[in-house]
């Protein structure tokens, strides 16, 4: 069973580039929004993450635009947990609200790092992995 989280948002006049659909790099940013409802979910967030003493840099980002999005349209933002014991992997659907369609498919991985030492793990912390799996009703 997938663990999945979802966000929504409305395209702002801000958002805009000079041809009147989003400009490539906000994208991140709606990405954010869903990865935040997912990292909430599982109870692992930021603040939870910086308190356990490590940090996850993004160290992959992959963003394929299928159509653009317009101004003051509602988007639905999908973010699915896809891998999490080596890495946090997650992939993403952004998609129109009203209509369902498409708009834009992405994917990010995020590494654990030692806050202290700058030292990379191979692995994810134990509690991460724990909050995950009791999500799943796994032992």
């Amino acid at each position: 069973m997938p663990l999945f989280a979802e966000a929504r948002t409305v395209v702002q006049f801000y958002d805009l580039d000079p041809m009147n659909i989003v400009w490539h790099g906000n994208y991140p940013r709606f990405l954010e929004l869903a990865r935040g409802a997912l990292l909430d979910l599982i109870g692992y967030n930021y603040p939870e993450m910086a308190a356990s003493g490590y940090i996850w840099p993004i160290v992959d980002m992959q963003i394929k635009y299928v159509k653009p999005a317009r101004l003051a349209q509602a988007l639905a933002i999908r973010a699915e947990l896809i891998e999490y014991e080596n890495r946090i992997k997650i992939g993403y659907r952004i998609r129109d609200e009203a209509s369902g369609e498409l708009l834009t498919k992405a994917q990010t991985i995020q590494l654990c790092v030692n806050a202290e030492t700058g030292e990379l793990r191979l692995d994810c912390p134990p509690e991460f992995i724990a909050k995950v799996k009791a999500l799943h009703g796994k032992p």
